[in-house]
């Protein structure tokens, strides 16, 4: 097996065990923020917040330059946070960060 191969198939099994950890803990804000740091990396995770409301991932960047980040990356990650917590999040709504054109309720 080439070196590379040997790193993904770690990479994989991994994955897929943090996956069993994560989905036997009971669902909690602590949870919600420890698989969205998996899903999306140290620094994603440190510019956003995010709350679990009925099946929907509300995700708020710090700036446009991270919600345009999100945007462009938001399917990616809601397949990866599938593998990590099970289908408990339908859906990701990222929180626009300018009030003139956010249709998020603000409650």
């Amino acid at each position: 097996m080439i070196r590379s191969e040997v790193v993904l198939a770690v990479q994989h099994i991994a994955s897929g065990v943090l996956g069993e950890v994560i989905r036997r803990q009971k669902p909690s804000p602590a949870r919600t923020a420890f698989a969205w740091s998996v899903a999306v990396g140290p620094a994603l995770a440190r510019a956003t917040t995010v709350e679990l409301r009925n099946g929907v991932l509300i995700v708020t960047p710090k700036d446009a330059r991270w919600m345009r980040e999100l945007e462009r990356a938001s399917e990616t990650i809601l397949e990866r946070l599938h593998l990590l917590v099970g289908p408990e999040i339908q859906q990701i709504t990222i929180v626009n960060l300018d009030p003139r054109t956010s249709t998020l309720d603000p409650r």
